[in-house]
């Protein structure tokens, strides 16, 4: 096709320093701490796809015009750009929180070995982003990887516990929100607004499907978390282009 491959990894971006200006890393935590201070070096602006937290936290919805001024962005997990951005549209509505959780559940089958070498990591840095955009200091993050054939949509569910559960402006929000992650996450819907769980406990869920252009159906957290990546790269691409006088078609 044109391209040019290689198996070095990183260092083949060592070696061919002007092969490229973004960087996409889909990896794992660990592998990305060691590859991170070599591209800073090279002068790439970075796009991380694993759970490492070396750059800035980074949900496109809610940041991502501020995260083209730093040269490492990290995507957080499937599971944050999936629930993240309704825990703070969610905590805006109701004026505070008290705790905020959620809960993806994704197929077996599209649970490769990077994302089950870093669960952990997965846990924490989803958890760290819920604190971050939705200002709450109580936060938890769980992941089911589900064996049922044939395999699940991902699903993903958030709970927030509020002395002041407003259904009607949450529902506005949340909705408000859904069309904005729509607009570079197709396969992303809402299929339980907001509800009470309890008495003073809102809940939404949200399904993601892939775009099946390469992976199946099924693998929608992994292509919520590419979408989300392609959508930073785009605006990157075009703050560039802007700033050298470029024309973007």
């Amino acid at each position: 096709m044109g391209y040019n491959v290689s198996a070095a990894s990183v260092q083949a971006i060592v070696d061919d320093p002007y092969c490229c200006d973004i960087v996409f890393d889909a990896t794992t935590a660990d592998a990305h701490k060691c590859a991170a201070p070599i591209l800073r070096k090279l002068g790439k602006f970075v796009i991380d796809l694993t759970p490492s937290k070396v750059g800035k936290l980074c949900i496109p919805c809610l940041n991502g015009d501020e995260c083209l001024n730093v040269d490492n962005v990290n995507m957080v997990t499937c599971g944050g750009q999936s629930i993240v951005p309704f825990a703070n549209a969610v905590v805006k509505a109701c004026g505070s929180a008290k705790y905020v959780e959620s809960n993806s559940v994704i197929a077996s089958l599209s649970a490769g070995t990077g994302t089950r070498a870093n669960i952990d990591e997965y846990v924490h840095t989803t958890a760290a982003a819920l604190r971050q955009f939705s200002g709450v200091s109580q936060t938890k993050s769980m992941i089911v990887l589900n064996p049922a054939d044939p395999p699940i949509k991902m699903r993903n569910t958030l709970y927030v516990e509020t002395d002041n559960p407003d259904i009607g402006k949450s529902a506005e929000a949340v909705a408000s929100m859904e069309k904005v992650i729509q607009s570079y996450v197709p396969g992303f819907k809402v299929i339980v607004p907001p509800s009470l769980f309890a008495d003073n406990i809102i809940t939404v869920s949200t399904q993601v499907s892939g775009s099946c252009d390469f992976l199946p159906e099924y693998a929608g957290n992994l292509d919520i978390i590419t979408c989300a990546a392609i959508e930073i790269a785009e605006k990157y691409a075009a703050k560039v282009m802007l700033q050298e006088g470029g024309c973007l078609l």
